[in-house]
């Protein structure tokens, strides 16, 4: 079955032989369509006509510690927007990119939030307005963004790179592949690997291009078996990327994943996923392993399926259920090990503002508290004191400008064993219980949406 499509009247489904093979860049994404969005089917691709809604923002507050797991809000974004991107820089503060705005035109603002004040303040501006790019954090501080989909609709070659210190954005080479609904990957050598994608004819390519901050420039390396778009790329333990699932050629959904490897610069098949997928979230667990959540099967329907990766053995087993199916939403590793998955759409579009948490251990899903507004396509960004933040997303038809925070569950600690006294006419210590290190966050491919 294809990806879900636009109609005047409902989400019927086409195949690309018919002629009406709807993917408008433009609404891509504003998404996973059903009867929710038919009143905007009259945009045209590039969605130069303006939103029919402006958000109406709350006041702005600066965080505060509460204990047990809630949502709070934030300040605001100066700019509603979605299909952004969000990345935390080593100042401990989170940089917001582009997106479409409240008039679902391409933006090319950009702003800093800072924890300690709970505040959003505008930065340098994009060189270009983009949606759907991607964002890398390199080891030198700098952020590039490459691709996306720019205001004509059109899929983008340009790139440009961030720098904290001054504020502002410098073009640096250009793809050699124009794409957009593409995954970025920091490789150990320090270089980016950006792969598959589609163009501006909605044509998904199995292309991969390396980009070395030293030179500025994008170079080839080897193709993906198969061509893909809305997939994800995890980098694993080993060194090398495991791409997974997506929308074929033919935009139905894939179950197919495969490995790159830096040495070699090549691409191989390893095992497929149980479900076919494509708009899902995967992250890379504390013990190695990769969680695919959610995401559009092959029927079109918002999945409530997970499974896990082990490349060990390069094989899927399926685990606990999510309790909503959803798509466009996030996936973040706690500082617990726990994964939290908030917000994203159901099988009509419909903005959820649920949330739930993966338990690895015991491989289940719990609810936790829900989300304030209703978002998807937003970002959520693990900060440094534990926290997570959600900013902007689709609600429609409102384009949120709103930012909130989530304090986790407090693992419960271990009691310390009382020491059992001995003959010895030296006491006993205490034993005292060692600190959970912290899993280290893994770089989050954008979630993404038909």
């Amino acid at each position: 079955m294809n990806r879900k499509l636009f109609t005047q009247s409902a989400p019927a489904r086409r195949s690309p032989g018919e002629g009406g093979f709807f993917t408008p860049r433009a609404l891509v994404t504003l998404l996973l369509c059903g009867v929710a969005l038919c009143s905007v089917l009259s945009l045209p691709l590039a969605m130069g006509q303006r939103g029919q809604q402006a958000l109406s923002q709350r006041p702005s507050h600066a965080p505060s510690n509460l204990d047990g797991p809630t949502w709070t809000f934030t300040g605001s974004l100066n700019t509603a927007r979605f299909l952004h991107t969000a990345t935390l820089l080593s100042s401990g503060m989170v940089l917001v990119t582009g997106g479409l705005d409240n008039t679902f035109n391409a933006t090319e603002s950009t702003e800093l939030y800072d924890p300690a004040s709970g505040s959003w303040t505008a930065t340098g501006n994009l060189n270009t307005a983009r949606y759907e790019h991607t964002v890398t954090l390199l080891p030198n501080g700098k952020v590039l963004v490459a691709g996306g989909s720019e205001s004509n609709g059109n899929a983008s070659t340009s790139a440009e790179l961030y720098d904290p210190v001054t504020g502002t954005w410098t073009a640096t080479g250009s793809l050699n592949t124009e794409r957009t609904e593409h995954t970025a990957t920091l490789l150990p050598n320090g270089k980016v690997l950006v792969a598959a994608g589609t163009d501006s004819t909605f044509t998904a390519s199995a292309t991969a291009e390396l980009y070395d901050p030293v030179s500025g420039t994008w170079t080839g390396t080897g193709d993906l078996n198969t061509a893909r778009n809305l997939h994800t790329a995890t980098l694993l333990p080993n060194g090398m990327v495991l791409v997974a699932a997506g929308a074929d050629t033919s935009q139905s959904a894939s179950e197919s994943a495969e490995l790159y490897d830096l040495a070699t610069g090549i691409w191989r098949a390893t095992g497929n996923l149980n479900t076919a997928r494509y708009g899902h979230t995967a992250t890379l667990l504390s013990n190695g392993m990769v969680l695919v959540a959610g995401g559009f099967d092959d029927n079109g329907t918002a999945s409530a399926t997970a499974e896990l990766y082990a490349s060990a053995t390069g094989t899927w087993t399926v685990t606990g259920s999510l309790n909503t199916g959803r798509s466009g939403h996030t996936a973040t590793l706690l500082s617990n090990g726990m994964t939290l998955v908030a917000g994203g759409f159901d099988n009509n579009g419909v903005s959820s503002a649920t949330a739930e948490l993966y338990d690895t251990t015991s491989g289940t899903w719990e609810g936790t508290a829900s989300l304030n507004n209703a978002r998807g396509r937003h970002t959520a960004t693990l900060l440094s004191d534990g926290m997570v933040l959600a900013a902007g997303g689709l609600d429609f038809p409102t384009i949120n400008a709103t930012a909130e925070l989530y304090n986790g569950p407090t693992p419960t600690p271990s009691p310390t064993p009382t020491a059992t006294p001995t003959p010895s006419s030296s006491p006993t210590p205490t034993a005292t219980p060692r600190a959970t290190p912290r899993p280290r966050p893994t770089p989050h491919p954008r979630p993404t949406v038909p």
